[in-house]
């Protein structure tokens, strides 16, 4: 019985993985990094070749399509500066709408997001989307409302510069949400746990900072760290990287590396992740940080295993576990040893424009879409820079791409672009 068991469990393990694998559950893809496992992606394209289909949007948003089966969320304002905040449930075969669901009221826009800008998250049979206005929801596949809510209600008004835009992390049945900000408060930053199931608050911890004037907000997504048997929450802004245990939120270790000359404007956009064994933590440009797990308190001196000047600023980086590939917001691109944070090529330049959207990797390449001429570029992983294509949408794009059974799903103002034929 024992071994039936145990059997059981691992096929049901694998089951999960290989689920995961072949969709794009939240914001970064199925291991929280950009990356998927996915080959024989579609490299060049046109609006009107190599498109399986393309759905109407009514207004742009920098949220990320998440994809499960045959079923694609949306979230989505329905206009660009004013209007409604919805959750959409696509039918990835045809594609029509299936469903919508009304979030929150209040949509305004920050310079260039929305109040769409956080991206769903699912777990093959619940979502949960947050929104830039603090109302975060749980819906069922069928589009029944499970809980609601009110962040900003419930623990005073966001205080960034430029409105909301961190996505919820989902791990172990729990919800992480960051509230990092004091541009436009003086309330305390802070960090929260909530139980998927129930919408309850299992705990707040508040992240302190030193931080000054823009330099507490940060626009960044949480980052799982495993290693050695251990689990740790990553969190970047205010300055510095924290690590924090899931079960407590009690913060574990600090690095504050990610402002050194104490500037009054280091908002944090791109995100961190884990490659290989490092914490990998953009702040604005300079520095980018790798710092390796392990350690207590202050780990700003000992853990830091590397450091770039020229980082990105809005792109979260990404890696193949040897390299690690940063695109600036001109579209400027290196790529760095992972061990070392040593110039393995570069720069060199994409087409020239702004980039906001994040590269993702598959099949030893990188995709990465411009913003206002929606140019994927796509170049190849590795030690030489090799320009495969450049593929044009010609519009306004700040979404990253997703990846789901040998197909990519770009999001731009007009259209929601599925591109490549399915496999499944």
């Amino acid at each position: 019985m024992r071994r039936v068991l145990t059997i059981a469990s691992l096929l049901t393990m694998l089951t999960s993985v290989s689920l995961m694998a072949r969709n794009w559950p939240h914001w970064r893809g199925p291991s929280h990094n950009g990356v998927s496992t996915e080959t024989g992606l579609p490299v060049t394209w046109t609006t009107t070749s190599g498109i399986a289909w393309k759905l109407p949007m009514p207004a742009f948003s920098g949220s990320t399509p998440i994809i499960w089966g045959d079923r694609i969320f949306l979230n989505v304002a329905t206009a660009t500066r004013t209007g409604e905040l919805e959750l959409w449930a696509v039918d990835r075969k045809r594609p029509t709408v299936e469903w919508k669901r009304t979030i929150a009221g209040g949509n305004n826009q920050q310079r260039k997001q929305n109040m769409s800008s956080p991206s769903p998250v699912t777990d093959g049979r619940t979502v949960w989307v947050m929104t830039g206005v603090g109302v975060l929801k749980a819906f069922d596949y069928a589009g029944t409302e499970l809980w609601t809510r009110d962040i900003q209600k419930d623990y005073g008004a966001f205080g960034l510069n430029w409105g909301y835009a961190s996505s919820p992390l989902l791990h172990r049945g729990a919800l992480y949400v960051q509230v990092l900000h004091g541009m436009k408060t003086d309330d305390p930053s802070y960090i929260l746990r909530i139980d998927a199931a129930t919408g309850k608050t299992i705990w707040r911890v508040e992240r302190p900072t030193i931080a000054q004037r823009e330099s507490p907000d940060s626009y960044t997504t949480p980052a799982v760290l495993e290693y050695s048997g251990k689990t740790e929450i990553v969190i970047t802004g205010g300055d510095a990287v924290t690590g924090h245990n899931p079960e407590t939120g009690a913060e574990l270790w600090r690095a504050t590396v990610l402002n050194p000359r104490n500037a009054f404007d280091y908002r944090i956009v791109a995100s961190p992740f884990i490659a290989g064994g490092f914490v990998i933590a953009p702040s604005r440009n300079d520095p980018l940080v790798a710092l390796r797990p392990g350690g207590t308190g202050d780990v700003g001196q000992s853990h830091v295993a590397w450091k770039f000047s020229r980082g990105p600023d809005v792109p979260s980086p990404v890696s193949d576990g040897t390299y690690v590939y940063v695109v600036g917001d001109s579209g400027v691109t290196y790529c760095l040893d992972l061990k070392t944070g040593a110039i393995v090529w570069g720069p060199e330049r994409l087409p020239n424009d702004t980039y906001s959207a994040s590269p993702v990797l598959a099949d030893g390449k990188i995709y990465v879409t411009s913003e206002n001429a929606g140019i994927t570029s796509v170049f190849r992983a590795g030690p030489k820079f090799e320009l495969l294509a450049t593929n044009s949408f010609e519009d306004y794009c700040l979404s990253s791409p997703a990846i789901s059974e040998g197909q990519m799903f770009i999001r731009t103002t007009g259209h929601l672009w599925a591109i490549g034929e399915r496999r499944r």
